[in-house]
């Protein structure tokens, strides 16, 4: 029937197309793109792959800088039919090959930076991979390698038709997989449809366009991502900004300096990243020489440290939380500030209201719901039209992650009066000590807020009488002194204790000077591998 519309990704790209198809999107040392120019190189990217032998249900890995490529294959492979592996390039050889293995990947994208790494990788995959090279410089010899490289993309481009016909089929045909490893074993397989895809792209803009505030998002901004795109489709909003038609600014490598020049240069209103991100680009040299005052930072894949929003709103940026997993495409809630009280940073640190179309409920072990009071906490649970229903080829898994009907996010949180979800730990991560819990992350935002503090993790460590202790392994500022930071660290959670904000139990025996904190391959704290690394003292 002519009156059928299935929800498809190329659907994201008719409004800009029609309404603003001379607006640029700058690929950092690479070129600019008007979208028409955009909408040009998907038809000679799609010709290349089906030329390549890509059709529907071919799986096609991508391995690349965050570039104008990068956004390309966003598109047009989905909307060829095939299935976009992104692969995480910060994983090591052999994860890499497992992914590469399980996705079933057929053809990979790969960048020539890449190549050493895919050598390594290649040598522990069982099943045949054909490879294609992306590089900035496209003239010149091909690089060296120990690979059987097929072409060269950009080439195989300049040689396609410049029309291609991209089908219409099912909306739930699989369109993106990727791979988290934030939990124990092997990395687990996410995938999404295309029909999953579009409604968290409406889910973004219906959540973040009609705020009240001065962090809506909207299509006078200018977009650059940082968040790697390997890494839930960079939170989803490449995918948004494309269908606002906004100037998007991708700046390949993640230099800090580099990025704050971007920001400035090209006026850039709204970016994504995680703390540690943010953290780096307020401390690095070319900081000092900018203004941020119309900069939005949406911050998310670990909570929003008290310190670093001071620190940030001092600099004139706009700094907010929102929150989601990889199995949630990301979106589950973000923050909605009151207009008149932006300056309210304990406001900017609450995980924030359910985003549109999202139920969002705190349980207890038995799935009742606990008091919505702002104290009583429990697990946090969801549902969404969006969110991944199945982890590829892991029944066990999938049965943890949906039982009783809902999303299982393994997040601890409580429900404030004004609906508001605050996030208190991860069920992983909390510290139970003589029975009691003590949240990790209350330690961490008030010990973040101390002068002379870089970085902080709270841990749970063994304790042979009251079970666990909670441990703080802080980084100190450049120039801080790191003797007198333990007292002073002290000094701010006592004051919190006194004020009735903070349980007297929480009040950690011992806080450790560190060099530095061990991460993710995404860039999170890995407070497994903290615990495994600390000594019980």
């Amino acid at each position: 029937m002519n009156a059928d519309f299935p929800l498809l990704i190329k659907t994201l790209l008719t409004a800009p197309l029609q309404a603003v198809p001379d607006q640029q999107i700058i690929s950092d040392g690479l070129g600019h793109f008007t979208y028409r120019d955009f909408s040009g190189r998907l038809h000679r990217l799609a010709g290349a792959l089906s030329d390549a032998g890509v059709g529907r249900g071919t799986v096609v890995g991508v391995m690349d800088w965050d570039t104008h490529r990068y956004l390309e294959c966003f598109f047009a492979v989905p909307m060829m039919g095939a299935v976009l592996h992104t692969i995480n390039i910060r994983l090591s050889p052999a994860q890499i090959a497992y992914t590469i293995d399980h996705a079933e990947d057929d053809i990979i994208l790969v960048h020539a930076d890449f190549l050493p790494l895919l050598e390594d990788a290649m040598s522990m995959v069982k099943r045949p991979v054909r490879l294609f090279v992306m590089r900035d410089a496209p003239a010149g010899e091909a690089p060296q390698s120990t690979l059987v490289i097929e072409g060269m993309l950009e080439a195989m481009m300049t040689a396609a038709p410049s029309s291609f016909v991209f089908p219409d089929f099912d909306e739930n045909l699989r369109a993106t997989c990727f791979y988290t490893t934030g939990t124990t074993g092997d990395p687990k397989g996410v995938a999404y449809s295309h029909r999953q895809l579009v409604l968290h792209t409406m889910g973004i803009l219906s959540t973040f366009g009609p705020m009240a505030a001065g962090n809506r998002f909207h299509t006078h901004d200018v977009y650059m991502p940082i968040t790697p795109m390997f890494h839930v489709h960079g939170w989803g909003f490449p995918y948004a900004a494309t269908m606002l038609g906004l100037r998007q600014i991708y700046p390949g490598r993640y230099q800090p300096d580099n990025l704050v020049r971007l920001i400035d240069r090209h006026g850039v209103t709204f970016s994504h990243c995680v703390p540690t991100i943010l953290h780096m680009l307020l401390t690095c040299d070319a900081a000092a020489e900018v203004t941020f005052d119309r900069w939005k930072v949406v911050i998310g894949g670990s909570a929003l440290p008290r310190g670093l929003a001071e620190a940030a709103l001092a600099r004139g940026i706009n700094v907010f939380s929102a929150y989601g997993l990889s199995e949630t495409c990301p979106l589950l809630t973000t923050v909605h500030l009151d207009p008149a009280d932006e300056s309210d940073v304990a406001a900017r640190l609450k995980t924030g209201r359910p985003a549109a179309m999202v139920e969002l409920r705190v349980v207890d072990a038995e799935m009742r719901d606990v008091s919505r009071d702002g104290v009583s906490t429990g697990e946090i649970v969801a549902r969404a039209p969006w969110l991944n229903d199945a982890y590829l080829k892991d029944e066990n898994a999938t049965a943890a992650l949906w039982r009783g009907g809902y999303l299982h996010t393994g997040d601890v949180g409580r429900i404030e009066v004004d609906g508001s979800l605050m996030i208190t730990d991860r069920l992983k991560d909390v510290i139970k000590s003589g029975g009691e819990w003590i949240s990790s992350l209350t330690l961490e935002s008030v010990a973040s807020a101390v002068t002379g503090v870089a970085e902080v993790a709270a841990i749970g460590i063994p304790d042979s009488k009251w079970g666990e202790r909670p441990l703080l392994l802080v980084v100190p500022e450049e120039g801080a002194a790191p003797d007198t930071l333990p007292a002073d660290i002290a000094a701010a959670l006592e004051a919190e204790i006194a004020a009735g904000a903070l349980s007297k139990w929480a009040l950690p025996e011992r806080i450790d000077i560190v060099a530095d904190l061990a991460r993710t391959s995404v860039g999170k704290i890995d407070k497994k591998r903290l615990r495994a690394m600390v000594t019980p003292g």
